[in-house]
C-alpha cells in the first residue's frame, strides 16, 4: 500500500529514474572504486534535507500570495494538512530543478580536477543522494499513516511528531541518523524538556493564525488539487 502511494507521485517516479541514470552512467563510465562515494552522496543528501526544511521550506510566510501559494504546496500545506496523502511528497517542480542544478554544479566542479567528473557527480547526486531522498520520503509518508512499524519508523514517527503537533522549530530530519544533525545543529529537544514546553500557538499552520486570508486564500486554490472538502477547510480556518 505504501509502495502504491509513495509511486502515484510524480516527483518519485522522476527520482526513481534518476537512480536508474545515475547507475547506468556509473556503469557505463566510472571504475568500479565509484561506488564506495555511495555514502558521501548519503551524507550530502542528509545535510541538503536538514537545510532545506529549516531554512528555505520554514520560511516566514510571503506577504504576497502567488509567492505563499509555492510555499504552502512545497510545505505549509502539509503542516496545515498533515494526513493529506498529496502533501506528502516534495512537489516535482521543486524536486527535479534542485536536483538538476546540484548534479550540474558537483560536475561543473569536479571537471577541473578530475577526467572522471561525470560519474563521480552520478554516483554522489544521482545514486546516493537520491537514493537517500526516497528513503526520506518513505519514512516521512511512514510517519502520517496508521500503518504497522518497524522499530525505526515508530522512531522517526515519535520525532517528526513532536516537528508537527509541539514545537515545529525542532526536529527537522526525517531520515533515520538525521537526529545527529537536529542534535549538532540545537534543533533537537529531549523528552523531559518536551514534558515541560507548552505546544506552540497555531502549531498546524506554523505560527499563522488559521484564518490568515494567505492561508484561506490557498486552500480555496488547491481545494480541488489536493481533496480539500468544504468540511476540512472550514475546520482549518478556525481559531
Amino acid at each position: 500500500m505504501r509502495l502504491k502511494i509513495m509511486f502515484s507521485h510524480l516527483s518519485v517516479q522522476l527520482m526513481a529514474a534518476a537512480i536508474l541514470i545515475g547507475v547506468l552512467v556509473v556503469c557505463l563510465t566510472g571504475p568500479a572504486w565509484v561506488w564506495l562515494l555511495v555514502p558521501l552522496g548519503v551524507l550530502v543528501q542528509m545535510l541538503n534535507e536538514y537545510s532545506i526544511h529549516r531554512y528555505l521550506f520554514h520560511l516566514p510566510a510571503p506577504k504576497k500570495q502567488w509567492l505563499f501559494d509555492l510555499l504552502y504546496q512545497v510545505h505549509y500545506g502539509h503542516h496545515d494538512f498533515p494526513t493529506n496523502k498529496g502533501l506528502f511528497f516534495v512537489p516535482a517542480w521543486f524536486a527535479i530543478p534542485m536536483l538538476c542544478m546540484n548534479f550540474t554544479l558537483l560536475w561543473f566542479a569536479l571537471s577541473f580536477i578530475t577526467s572522471l567528473a561525470l560519474p563521480v557527480a552520478a554516483i554522489i547526486i544521482l545514486v546516493g543522494g537520491v537514493g537517500t531522498f526516497l528513503f526520506y520520503e518513505w519514512f516521512h509518508m511512514t510517519a502520517h499513516l496508521n500503518v504497522p512499524k518497524v522499530w525505526v519508523e515508530r522512531h522517526v514517527t515519535t520525532l517528526h511528531n513532536q516537528h508537527h503537533f509541539r514545537d515545529f522549530s525542532k526536529w527537522f530530519h526525517v531520515s533515520p541518523g538525521g537526529h545527529v544533525i537536529d542534535r549538532l545543529m540545537g534543533t533537537a529537544i529531549n523528552h523531559e524538556a518536551l514534558k515541560q514546553q507548552q505546544r506552540m500557538e497555531f502549531i498546524r499552520t506554523m505560527g499563522l493564525r488559521p484564518d490568515d486570508p494567505r492561508l484561506v486564500a490557498a486552500r480555496l486554490r488547491f481545494a480541488g488539487k489536493y481533496g480539500f472538502t468544504k468540511v476540512e477547510i472550514e475546520r482549518a480556518a478556525v481559531v
